[in-house]
């Protein structure tokens, strides 16, 4: 008689909110929407926000839920969690974090070892109350800080960021500013 083991179950939600705050939230669906506008007509974009994203198969403890993730690659569709061993094993390769004022620096700085371990090739980090965006790119298998971020464009997304004196402003590759629910 041969035994199975069970099935490993991957949860679905880390049990934490989406947002803690109406700017956290209006930021994570303004990139993540704009974004979909972006890729619309590409099959093989895959954009998720707050989807909780395991990169080994068998550890289901190891995961984060980016507030926005693009994958390059892999079609689009729903999905209860993006197990990376079932998605041809491509990691998120853009991953976006805003900011709330519960963020502590212990928890970020993981976000960015994780992000880093698992092979993401372009970490942003926005704090709206600040108006302060951080970036980093994938350099010889490690994160590399932006160092000069206003004007910088994506060169995985072809996107444009413009930290102006009371917000961020992000611009399509045609020019055109990112939508917002007031434009």
């Amino acid at each position: 008689m041969v035994l199975q083991s069970p099935q490993m179950i991957y949860p679905e939600s880390d049990g934490k909110p989406m947002a803690d705050n109406t700017l956290q939230f209006r930021w994570i669906v303004t990139i993540k929407e704009n974004l979909e506008l972006l890729f619309a007509n590409d099959d093989r974009v895959f954009i998720a926000g707050d989807l909780l994203w395991y990169p080994i198969e068998g550890n289901n403890s190891l995961c984060q839920a980016p507030d926005v993730m693009v994958v390059f690659g892999r079609p689009k569709g729903e999905r209860r969690s993006y197990q990376q061993w079932k998605e041809d094993n491509l990691p998120p390769q853009v991953a976006f974090e805003i900011l709330s004022p519960s963020n502590t620096l212990k928890e970020m700085s993981k976000k960015l070892k994780f992000y880093e371990d698992y092979g993401v090739e372009e970490y942003y980090l926005y704090d709206p109350d600040k108006v302060d965006l951080t970036g980093w790119t994938r350099s010889a298998n490690r994160f590399e800080i932006i160092d000069e971020i206003n004007g910088w464009r994506s060169p995985q997304l072809g996107i444009r960021f413009e930290v102006q004196s009371e917000t961020l402003v992000i611009y399509r590759p045609d020019g055109d500013r990112f939508l917002t629910s007031l434009s």
